[in-house]
């Protein structure tokens, strides 16, 4: 959505594009972005940065892994997919930050990533020190009270960190989001299947953590929804669909972990070698059945201002992106590729 923003152009008599085409736009883009003027070890690491981010470009469909750090809005644990950001040049946020004149938090929280102050209030729970269980205590007490992944804190230092005008990716609720800054104020790309045919809807200002901000057409002029009640019901089957997906890829990817334990003893290298390469194969199959099941789901929705109408993708607890729209097509051949591709409006 950024780059659609920004610097992808697609032919304007384009009207539905494959999730494929779409991964080939990125490639192309990724390619043409080499730095011309660089040293060779610039080169050598900018290529094996190109090659990694190739390599993860089909995530995209499904969503991310980042994990966040609660001490900067631009601090996350280092994972590949990161890299993907950091070749394309988009800036990342999250506004999860601990308040650092709360000082029982700061010390309970410390520099954990979220994945490592789950792990540690597990065993500051198990421990026979009553300072580590109070510690503990602590660190859970400000995971529930900040469910939402965004505290006032954060809000405070994402609005000053982010440029105006700046076109960004904000992470929240296992969600990635387009951000930008307009005259001093947060405001969020509107990708729910709710607002599908609220044509004047484009933007949403973050302004508190309660998610309940200002809708705006393209140009920031506020524009309420004209009919919220239908927008609430798309909204809420977006929430449902996300909640169906990640569950499923939860549940697939307990699936594919080898259960060692069943494995008999002295097994040979030879045969060990040959389960393993069956269930490589087994995975391997199952991916690209999934690849074409999601190039018929993930569809993409454009304003006539240019404006991306289609859903963000996700991340951490992974989301899909698949938005429906009938299309009336004359002919029972171009009803047919629709099932496989996105639309643009």
């Amino acid at each position: 959505n950024i780059l659609l923003l920004s610097q992808i152009k697609l032919p304007p008599m384009m009207e539905i594009i494959t999730a494929e085409q779409l991964m080939e736009y990125l490639g192309d883009y990724i390619l043409d972005a080499k730095p011309k003027e660089i040293s060779e070890i610039q080169r050598l690491n900018y290529e094996q940065n190109m090659s990694d981010a190739m390599a993860i470009l089909h995530k995209l469909q499904t969503g991310l892994d980042v994990n966040v750090k609660f001490t900067g809005v631009r601090v996350f644990e280092y994972t590949p997919e990161c890299i993907v950001f950091d070749l394309l040049d988009i800036p990342l946020y999250h506004g999860w930050l601990v308040d650092p004149q709360v000082a029982d938090i700061v010390k309970a929280v410390g520099n954990c990533s979220y994945n490592q102050l789950v792990e540690k209030i597990i065993s500051c729970k198990q421990s026979d020190n009553s300072e580590l269980v109070s510690e503990g205590f602590v660190a859970e007490q400000f995971l529930n009270n900040t469910a939402t992944q965004l505290t006032y804190h954060g809000l405070c230092e994402l609005t000053s960190a982010v440029q105006e005008g700046e076109l960004c990716v904000f992470f929240r609720n296992n969600h990635f989001s387009t951000m930008t800054k307009y005259k001093g104020q947060l405001y969020l790309l509107v990708t729910d299947q709710g607002f599908l045919t609220e044509e004047k809807v484009v933007w949403e200002s973050l302004h508190n953590v309660d998610g309940d901000g200002n809708f705006c057409d393209s140009e920031f002029h506020l524009r309420p929804p004209s009919d919220p009640e239908t927008v609430y019901r798309g909204q809420q089957d977006q929430i449902d669909q996300d909640y169906l997906m990640a569950l499923s890829l939860q549940q697939e990817q307990q699936s594919q972990e080898i259960n060692w334990e069943q494995i008999p003893e002295g097994i040979s290298d030879l045969e060990l070698a040959k389960k393993l390469q069956e269930e490589e194969d087994r995975r391997a199959s199952q991916y690209y059945q999934e690849q074409e099941q999601a190039a018929a789901q993930v569809q993409f929705y454009f304003s006539p201002q240019q404006q991306v109408q289609g859903a963000a993708s996700p991340a951490s607890a992974r989301q899909s992106g698949s938005n429906e729209r009938k299309r009336k097509e004359p002919r029972e051949k171009e009803k047919e590729k629709e099932k496989n591709s996105c639309v643009l409006l």
